[in-house]
């Protein structure tokens, strides 16, 4: 959970800046649409600041963002707190060797890719991306990285759909978000 929901009143300025879009990409999907955030600097500021005052002096190696929209929130967080940035793409496209996982989306089923060699044996990462559904995602993020000998500390997206239980597939690893959404509020 968020322990800046209640207290942090940059939260709300966030949460009035994402758009809700019915039935997209697919019908009975409530997609949260984070660009009309990054249409409003100070709201996309304020969401980069809240997750850099969190992990900074935490001793994060790496950050690693997942396509598309990790890669909008974790280079700014990445540079923030003195971290490599590495991208987790979807397949083929990344040049040279790569290691992959495949996992299970809310709507369907896809794959991660890493470049081998991006992350070492002791990294200290923390996984970014803009949402947590059913964290399908969020898990091939963390088996990739452990896979290589990274340690995991956290993962770290703005929106959680708790409704979709994704929080508990990620087996008690910490999970920090700045905002929930429940469709009936």
């Amino acid at each position: 959970m968020s322990g800046y929901r209640d207290e942090d009143p940059r939260i709300n300025g966030i949460r009035t800046k994402i758009r809700v879009v019915p039935n997209f990409p697919k019908p009975g999907i409530m997609f949260q649409d984070i660009t009309t955030l990054l249409l409003d600097p100070k709201a996309f500021k304020d969401t980069i600041d809240l997750f850099v005052e969190r992990y900074k002096g935490k001793n994060i190696s790496v950050v690693a963002g997942i396509e598309a929209r990790g890669f909008i929130f974790g280079p700014p967080i990445a540079l923030a707190i003195g971290a490599k940035f590495v991208p987790m793409r979807k397949p083929k496209k990344l040049p040279g060797k790569v290691i992959s996982q495949d996992y299970t989306l809310e709507y369907g089923r896809d794959r991660l890719e890493m470049h081998v060699g991006a992350v070492d044996v002791g990294d200290r990462a923390l996984v970014v991306d803009d949402l947590i559904a059913t964290g399908g995602t969020l898990c091939a993020a963390m088996d990739l990285l452990e896979r290589v000998g990274a340690e995991v500390v956290e993962c770290a997206c703005v929106i959680e759909l708790p409704e979709l239980k994704g929080r508990e597939r990620l087996n008690g690893k910490p999970l920090h978000v700045l905002l929930e959404y429940h469709p009936d509020a």
